[in-house]
């Protein structure tokens, strides 16, 4: 079982979501606890990946050597959303 972290930023965005939107993110934020790469995650580049929930992105870092998933980042997606995901972590 991985730990589960959220940046500043992350937690930010939670706090910002309508509840139904939130349980949806929070239930596959709490989901990676079990499977850091589920069905449709996408890697953006190094540690880093995505995951899909509805029209929310989660962007999150995997480091399997200390059992950790951080969350850097939940965002509606836009144009805009993958900017800058390499300073997140």
């Amino acid at each position: 079982m991985y730990q589960l972290e959220l940046t500043r930023r992350a937690q930010r965005e939670l706090d910002k979501l309508r509840s139904d939107d939130l349980e949806r993110v929070v239930a596959v934020i709490r989901g990676l606890g079990e499977n850091p790469r589920p069905r449709g995650a996408r890697k953006l580049g190094g540690l880093i990946y995505r995951i899909r929930v509805g029209n929310w992105r989660v962007v999150y870092a995997v480091f399997d050597r200390d059992q950790l998933v951080i969350v850097g980042k939940v965002a509606r997606r836009s144009k805009h959303t993958y900017e800058g995901v390499n300073e997140l972590f």
